[in-house]
């Protein structure tokens, strides 16, 4: 096929210049290609047309006698037979509490057994699991409860300087007068019942052990005859987006999304091929542990092993050692920390074949010490959106060295995608633009928000990502970047994407992330945010050397940050909005 004078010249210019010279300028050129981004993905393997709670009971038959989950540091495993069975006695007594289908249950709670065991009861019983970050405060409680109007509320007891049962009395004063079960408040009308996952009693509150108790033969079998009365297409979770760029959201996903989902990902790592033991880095109340972990691990008889109650780089190595996994979950932060550990230990009876990389982008130069260090046989990435339940992009078994270094995988099955520019027209493949998704994983909507929705999915059923993103002809994708990461310098875009891969290829630099600093006469600059090896110290001068003749003038760092940490989330995506805060009050206080 004969090329246009433009898309020779496009070609030419390589992709970092591709990607300095600014997206707004590039578009236009898709006019002169045939081969557009777009892409979709069809399977051999149909979509399940069933419930979680369905899907639970289809496990507890196939694999009744496997552990489903093993807590290391609560010395517990159950069963997948038993995940079903205390499962139905969960729904069952919250049945005999009033709740009907639909009704929100709260799971506050850190990585616990019980917090598996309470996510399958809610499918179990057609409630809708409200997921919460196990780390809100009192404000963050009270506002979520009144969001949705969650009616119950499973929560721990203590985890790191959490006191459960002290916040809730900061936004319900009045637990410590009512009865179990009767809960009347001001603040948070809808709230009615608190379970708390303790051997202790407390006012106002249920122990988790009541409510089990609270079931009885003919309440169990009614939460099994209920079972084709829940529709695949029902809530099943709302999960809060991570709010790494602001306030967060409600997204409200099905059974159906979350159980083909979590197929397909298992599919993608090769749950299906035998028994895999996973040790789960990552919290259970992001999308990443109920999508990614449980889904995945329920669809294909997989085992979740909890090293502990929240993150331990220290305690996930034990676990994987002892446990002897075979497969590791977690985003690019924690195997960093885990890279560092193993390093310092040297275990040697590590039998990891798979490490999957998800939450935020993996870089090349991790992926190499995840496999040098941690002696994983193979790196995988996923990519994807809460608002489109989890995973987009795969890794293959497949994929050559390039793409698992180089990208976030090939398209999920039964998707299809497409690459635009700022007025909607498809750009050319390899030609960067906003990727837009459409297909069984998005989301119901934000609940009860119809503008935030309709501004999210557009009336064609595309979700638009926010993603700066790059499509091949092949299915495989390559992140740029987030839109609201963008630097204005001067009037000239920057993609953060490319200097941070350009600097982690620096030998003594660990992490780095690039963020643009308020400027008076530039509008923004750019500031590179980066973490050395054992605490070498690299000046502004050092690292605008080392980009020079490969980043665009342009885009070279003019203020450099030694940093011993970053803000994150507690799903482990970094907060770039908290780094630029930080900084600029840092600068203020000088």
């Amino acid at each position: 096929m004969m090329c246009s004078v433009v898309q020779v010249e496009w070609a030419k210019m390589g992709k970092i210049g591709r990607i300095f010279l600014g997206v707004n300028k590039t578009y236009r050129m898709q006019n002169f290609s045939t081969k557009q981004s777009y892409y979709h993905r069809t399977s051999d393997f149909p979509l399940k047309p069933v419930t979680l709670g369905q899907l639970a009971e289809i496990a507890s038959y196939k694999y009744g006698d496997r552990p489903a989950i093993i807590s290391c540091h609560q010395k517990k495993q159950v069963t997948f037979g038993e995940v079903l069975e205390e499962a139905d006695r969960l729904a069952a007594g919250f049945a005999n509490l009033g709740l009907q289908r639909g009704d929100k249950i709260g799971l506050w709670a850190p990585n616990l057994v019980e917090w598996y065991l309470a996510y399958v009861a809610c499918a179990r019983g057609g409630f809708v699991a409200v997921l919460m970050n196990p780390f809100y405060q009192p404000q963050e409680v009270e506002q979520m409860i009144k969001k949705v109007g969650i009616k119950s509320l499973i929560c721990g007891d203590t985890f790191r300087k959490q006191n459960y049962y002290n916040i809730l009395n900061e936004v319900c004063p009045e637990i410590a007068h009512c009865k179990p079960g009767k809960i009347s408040s001001q603040k948070v009308p809808s709230l009615q019942h608190v379970v708390m996952i303790t051997d202790d009693s407390k006012k106002g509150t249920f122990k988790y052990s009541d409510i089990l108790d609270l079931a009885d033969e003919d309440s169990i079998k009614m939460v099994k005859k209920n079972q084709n009365k829940i529709n695949m297409d029902d809530p099943c979770n709302i999960q809060f987006t991570s709010g790494t760029t602001g306030n967060p959201k409600a997204p409200v996903q099905s059974h159906f999304n979350i159980v083909n989902c979590g197929y397909f990902c298992g599919m993608s790592v090769g749950l299906h091929k035998k028994h895999q033991k996973i040790c789960m880095q990552n919290p259970f109340f992001h999308v990443f542990g109920t999508v990614v972990a449980i889904s995945s691990s329920i669809n294909h008889g997989s085992t979740i092993v909890l090293p502990s109650d929240g993150y331990d780089p220290e305690k996930n190595l034990t676990a994987i050692v002892e446990e002897e996994c075979n497969v590791i979950f977690g985003t690019p932060t924690m195997y960093v920390d885990l890279v560092a550990v193993q390093k310092k230990r040297n275990e040697k009876n590590i039998k990891v074949e798979i490490a999957l990389s998800g939450g935020a982008l993996c870089p090349p130069a991790l992926f190499r010490d995840m496999m040098d260090v941690i002696k994983v046989k193979k790196v995988m990435s996923v990519y994807g959106l809460t608002e489109i339940t989890a995973a987009v992009f795969f890794s293959t078994e497949n994929d050559s060295e390039y793409q698992e270094l180089n990208t976030v995988g090939k398209l999920q099955e039964h998707v299809e995608v497409k690459v635009v520019d700022t007025d909607g027209h498809i750009v050319p493949y390899g030609v960067p633009g906003e990727l837009h998704v459409r297909g069984f994983s998005t989301m119901l909507g934000y609940y009860k928000d119809k503008t935030k929705t309709n501004e999210m999915i557009d009336s064609n059923g595309w979700v638009h990502t926010g993603d700066q993103f790059i499509l091949t002809e092949d299915g495989y994708g390559q992140v740029v970047g987030r839109l609201k990461d963008v630097i204005i310098k001067g009037g000239e875009n920057i993609y953060p994407k490319e200097i941070e891969e350009h600097l982690l290829t620096h030998p003594d630099i660990l992490i780095a992330y690039v963020v643009g600093l308020p400027h008076e006469r530039l509008g923004e600059e750019v500031c590179a945010c980066i973490k050395t090896r054992d605490g070498i110290q690299l000046t502004v001068e050092e690292i605008r050397q080392y980009c020079r003749d490969k980043i665009f003038n342009f885009g070279i760092p003019s203020v450099v940050e030694i940093m011993d940490s970053f803000p994150t989330t507690v799903s482990g995506k970094v907060q770039k909005h908290k780094i630029v805060e930080n900084l600029v009050r840092n600068k203020l206080q000088k």
